[in-house]
């Protein structure tokens, strides 16, 4: 059995919530001296703008560039073009057959058998298309909305944006987050309070420093209440102040997740049946099933936006294989996960979005690789309010360029907070003397998807 432990680091967990959120951070500390009239927790669930088609979001980002000409977006003149000279470089046909799927008869790679099998729920954004081909840029454009400047992430927005159902457990997790091309940045709260900024979570090492190992509980609860006394006079004396609230919110934000976060996280209490729908305990599908099997569990106890990642889409070269490989690592635990949660009666209210910061050009390189190609590509979304079995926007014939219903970055943030009920116009946090939006100044729902 390949047992995959966990890490979570109390550094993390500390600075989930590291500066505070107005008058809005003392409501929910323990015990009754610690209630103050007014306050409330910065991850207190809040209401939308108007009615939600999904609660919560599972983003999984496959960092790298996934090609989607050997995916998601089939291309019979670029199979019948491979050789051919555009531009003065050779076209690549695509290395991988697509078969008809599901009722609706969607084109999907052969190298994704499991996930072919819910083609009824997926919606193919065969339109996507983003600002820059740089993996930097893209990357934390699809995080934040922005490439040039240090913004928000997408799942501090909606976690500002409609807090948290479980008061025990942070609003945003990212799991596996890749440590380059932005790094924290991109599950970063920026100018939001830090209340609101992603919980890494790190899949592959032992859980580390979420107990205390010097203190009881009860000692360590006395402790944290002298402290937060202290803390909660200096704040009598001075009035509002976001850096006191929010060091006091995130004492106790850190206490309750050390009884919390080992249940969420144990995988033990999954039957055996579950383990092998997602893969858990096989070396190829180990890491990102178990990530998939957290991110339900995390879902089903409250958090609002989970993210996976995968690793090593960027494919230059030995495309054939490398590509099949990412695919067989991540295509049971997906399907596991769409499964699991039909069963559980909680897709239609999770939204799921897969793909990377951009895709793979037409033209080859390296004999078996492809270019960067941020002008088309292709991502899906399942669950959560989305139209199912069906194909939204197109590349031109080859798949260089996206031409129908072409949905930017901007165009994919917007629709996203829509099926979460918040108006992408309106979720504005005030800084520096101006409003600022996940969508900047742009950004148009995709309402075509919409079920």
């Amino acid at each position: 059995m390949n047992k995959i432990p966990l890490r979570f680091s109390r550094r993390d967990v500390l600075s989930t919530t590291s500066c505070g959120f107005g008058y809005l951070a003392l409501k929910g500390l323990l015990g009754s001296e610690a209630r103050a009239e007014g306050f409330r927790s910065p991850l207190s669930e809040r209401a939308s703008h108007f009615p939600a088609r999904a609660k919560r979001v599972i983003f999984m980002f496959m960092q790298g560039g996934p090609s989607h000409l050997e995916t998601f977006d089939y291309k019979p003149e670029l199979i019948k073009s491979g050789g051919k000279k555009v531009g003065g470089k050779g076209l690549l046909a695509p290395r991988y057959s697509f078969q008809k799927n599901g009722k609706s008869g969607l084109m999907i790679s052969e190298v994704y058998p499991h996930l072919a099998k819910h083609a009824d729920e997926l919606c193919l954004l065969n339109g996507m298309h983003t600002t820059s081909p740089a993996h930097p840029q893209a990357t934390i454009a699809l995080h934040t909305g922005s490439q040039n400047f240090v913004r928000p992430s997408m799942g501090a927005w909606i976690t500002y944006g409609l807090g948290t159902v479980n008061q025990d457990l942070p609003g945003f997790v990212t799991i596996n987050p890749i440590g380059r091309l932005g790094g924290a940045q991109n599950y970063g709260p920026a100018f939001l309070p830090a209340s609101f900024q992603g919980t890494k979570l790190e899949v592959g090492n032992s859980m580390a420093n979420i107990r205390n190992t010097v203190f009881s509980e009860k000692e360590q609860r006395r402790q944290i209440d002298l402290v937060q006394s202290m803390n909660r006079g200096m704040l009598e004396r001075v009035g509002v102040n976001s850096e006191i609230e929010g060091v006091i919110q995130s004492y106790e934000l850190a206490y309750r997740m050390q009884s919390a976060v080992p249940g969420v996280m144990d995988l033990k209490k999954e039957p055996a049946k579950i383990r092998e729908l997602y893969g858990v305990d096989q070396k190829l599908t180990g890491n990102f099933g178990t990530q998939c099997l957290m991110a339900r569990r995390l879902a089903e106890a409250g958090v609002r936006f989970i993210q996976v990642t995968h690793n090593g889409w960027d494919q230059h070269n030995g495309l054939s294989t490398k590509l099949k490989n990412n695919a067989m690592a991540t295509d049971q635990p997906i399907a596991a996960l769409i499964t699991d949660l039909k069963e559980r009666g909680m897709l239609e209210d999770t939204l799921l979005v897969w793909g990377g910061e951009f895709g793979r050009s037409p033209e080859g390189q390296n004999k078996d690789g492809r270019r960067h190609n941020n002008r088309g590509y292709s991502m899906w979304m399942a669950g959560g309010g989305i139209k199912g079995g069906m194909r939204y926007g197109a590349t031109d014939p080859l798949g260089g360029t996206a031409v129908e219903d072409k949905m930017h970055t901007h165009d994919l943030h917007a629709t996203i907070l829509h099926l979460m009920g918040l108006d992408h116009k309106k979720l504005t946090y005030r800084y520096a003397g101006r409003d600022f939006r996940l969508t900047d100044v742009y950004g148009e729902v995709a309402q075509k998807i919409i079920a």
